[in-house]
């Protein structure tokens, strides 16, 4: 769910001579940008990933996007189904130089559900993901790259959203369940999840991995999370397992991490700590989805009051995320810090779909709004908010 990516995903990606949407490429604009995409950076690593995760954003606060983002997308798809990062050229047919990965398909599949259209585009992405699930029952970036806990989890957003069961995406027996248990680590060790194990089957805590798997160990993705019941942040080895233990245990961790400054730390090699927005939007949501609004509260505030430079520095993605954190997390979208994170990500694109009007013009909101203000007393009658996630 990351504008910026863990510094695992970043090795892995270098290691098959590709990346991910956690390093975006050059900053400045291209001139031969389509006009359906999002965003005026180069494309080349997260031209789908950012598409994606704007129009789920768009679709968690009611707003209906161009058709030519939609389709835009859609248009990026293979002919097997898989989604690259970015095909400059979507009229050639992919060939064996397109990388397809997991991350982009199971995105793109999110926001294509998200729609309402584009149903065929979706079955053929979901099948193609299936064809690609690894005998841990989980999901590599790459196809048949080793399994880890952010893909296994965004894929499983992709099933939940697609209207599957995750639970009976089986190989070999085994489910995305079954491989987000196998990286949770025991309470001892924080009750964190890895990213996936080193090369001596150590696991490691890792926060970005981390927030993903608990939304996918919630059965939940970025279309539908929602934030759950009111739960202490305890963490509890038990017996046996389930997925929501893992979850559990996991928030827990994350509620530790941002307990001192508010945020996650950011420790890529070679550099100082800093702030990590992207991932503490991220944990915002996996707080909020464990143990609903009150266990997002900090983190939640510190992103208000301080993510509105990172987020205009890196694009649609970013107000993306923070959208969905504040949507989780039960804070205002539209007022954000004093930020109006919706009109900062409709301006980086397309212009949506405007308000409906009748056959004279008349827009229908202005009518009901009229009709509401003729009655004294009718005080708030609807609410925009009502659409709910399903990751």
């Amino acid at each position: 769910m990351n504008v910026r990516r863990s510094a695992a995903v970043l090795a892995a990606a270098v290691a098959i001579g590709t990346a991910t949407p956690a390093v975006a490429a050059s900053p400045s604009p291209s001139p031969s940008l389509p006009s359906g995409l999002y965003g005026s950076s180069d494309p080349t690593y997260d031209g789908v990933w950012r598409q994606s995760l704007a129009l789920i954003a768009l679709h968690r606060v009611d707003v209906e996007p161009a058709e030519a983002a939609v389709d835009w997308l859609a248009g990026q798809q293979c002919a097997n189904g898989a989604f690259p990062a970015f095909r400059a050229d979507p009229t050639k047919a992919c060939d064996a130089k397109v990388m397809v990965d997991t991350n982009s398909t199971a995105a793109a599949v999110q926001a294509l559900s998200a729609s309402g259209a584009h149903d065929t585009a979706v079955g053929k992405a979901v099948t193609w993901l299936k064809s690609v699930q690894n005998k841990d029952g989980g999901w590599g970036y790459t196809p048949g790259g080793a399994g880890d806990a952010n893909s296994t989890s965004v894929v499983i957003g992709a099933l939940k959203a697609s209207g599957d069961d995750p639970a009976k995406a089986l190989t070999g027996g085994k489910s995305p369940y079954d491989a987000l248990l196998k990286l949770s680590l025991p309470c001892a060790d924080g009750g964190a999840f890895a990213y996936q194990p080193d090369k001596k089957g150590k696991l490691t805590a890792n926060a970005d991995a981390t927030a993903a798997a608990v939304v996918g160990a919630l059965g939940q993705g970025m279309v539908s999370v929602k934030a759950g019941d009111e739960k202490n942040a305890d963490c509890t080895d038990a017996a046996r397992p389930t997925p929501k233990d893992a979850a559990a245990n996991g928030s827990a961790y994350l509620a530790k991490a941002v307990a001192k400054d508010g945020h996650l730390t950011s420790a890529l090699p070679g550099s100082e700590n800093q702030p990590d927005y992207g991932n503490t939007a991220d944990a915002v949501v996996a707080l909020a989805a464990q143990g609903g609004p009150v266990a997002a509260r900090e983190p939640l505030a510190w992103l208000e009051r301080n993510s509105a430079k990172w987020a205009g520095q890196n694009g649609p993605a970013a107000y993306a995320q923070l959208i969905l954190a504040a949507e989780a997390g039960g804070a205002d979208p539209s007022d954000f810090g004093g930020t109006d994170l919706v009109k900062q990500l409709t301006a980086t694109g397309p212009a949506p779909v405007a308000a409906s009007q009748d056959d004279s013009g008349t827009s229908v909101w202005w009518m009901v709004g009229a009709g509401l203000a003729a009655g004294a007393g009718v005080g708030f009658l609807l609410s925009s908010r009502n659409k709910r996630k399903q990751p």
